[in-house]
């Protein structure tokens, strides 16, 4: 007779390495850790510890993770250079970056921000302003932007880059009222780079497609899941951010909750969740090659996963 329990498939382990330390960027993940959805689907996730001087893209490509979340724009760079990654689900479907400057400085367009000091942060994620720049023929001066918005409020530069679900409420919250503020969203001229997206390396995809498969069907359930229950995802996302040793502001952790779910929104009404729209793709792929940053980019067929788990 056989013991009960021992006929159960084992759970596969799985990593996953965010871009950022623990924040309610990433809810849907850990909720679906703490929930039991991963392990549900078969899977033993460990979410690795992220934040300053790491990288998930180069945690993918050494093997250090299973899946990595990263931008669109670091994605076809990596690609570009030879990593076989591949977009399993595109999280934030509209760009979240903005560049905002106080309207005391009397900059109200990109032309205006010719030859200002402009907060640039370190890496991957400068790629859509500099994009930006190239396009308007503009030179900015560059000043290396730390993961705070203080010297922005020390008057240290003249335009900060910031995120609509972190560091504008971020400057909101230190006494800022809106209407003192000039805010840019790259969305608005003409550089929707979609933002946070799943991506496994070509190897993992061949070797275990059903548990890549599970992995994103759990991962979009945590999500929808942490939008049902906000509250509850609050709690769970606060905890993991102590447990980091973090500061936990429930309020800006809210806040960065619902933007999420604005992000995650397909814009077709139709459309699907987690699903990369080819055309955008298209389109940041084209704006990289244009003003140099990639050499080609490769077709979608190759770049995205189009298994069922993919389009639902």
């Amino acid at each position: 007779m056989v013991p009960l329990g021992a006929a159960e498939t084992p759970l596969k382990n799985a990593s996953l390495m965010p871009l950022w330390s623990p924040q309610a960027q990433f809810a849907g993940y850990y909720v679906a850790l703490d929930k039991g959805i991963y392990a549900r689907h078969g899977i033993d996730l460990e979410i690795l510890r992220a934040g300053p001087g790491c990288s998930p893209a180069d945690e993918l490509k050494n093997g250090t993770a299973d899946f990595a979340i990263f931008w669109l724009t670091t994605a076809l760079q990596h690609r570009a250079e030879g990593t076989e990654l591949v977009n399993l689900a595109q999280i934030i479907q509209r760009s979240a970056m903005m560049l905002i400057s106080k309207k005391s400085a009397g900059i109200e367009t990109i032309e205006d921000m010719n030859g200002k000091k402009v907060g640039l942060w370190e890496g991957d994620v400068s790629i859509p302003p500099r994009t930006l720049f190239a396009r308007h023929g503009i030179k900015v001066r560059e000043v290396r932007q730390s993961h705070t918005v203080n010297l922005f409020l020390r008057g240290g530069i003249d335009v900060a880059s910031a995120m609509w679900f972190n560091e504008y409420h971020t400057l909101l919250n230190s006494g800022i009222d809106p209407e003192e503020l000039n805010v840019i969203f790259l969305r608005d001229q003409g550089m929707n780079f979609p933002e946070d997206g799943i991506y496994t390396m070509e190897k993992t995809l061949r070797d275990d497609p059903v548990m890549v498969e599970a992995f994103v069907n759990a991962s979009l359930e945590g999500w929808r899941y942490a939008f049902d229950h906000p509250d509850e995802t609050l709690d769970i996302v606060i905890k993991h951010m102590r447990e980091a040793h973090l500061p936990a502001n429930r309020m800006h952790q809210k806040w960065m909750l619902e933007r999420m779910r604005d992000l995650m929104r397909p814009v077709d009404p139709q459309g699907i969740l987690g699903y990369l729209v080819e055309q955008d793709y298209e389109a940041v792929g084209r704006a990289m090659q244009k003003h140099g940053l990639i050499q080609g980019y490769p077709d979608y067929s190759v770049f995205v996963w189009r298994a069922n788990a993919g389009q639902r």
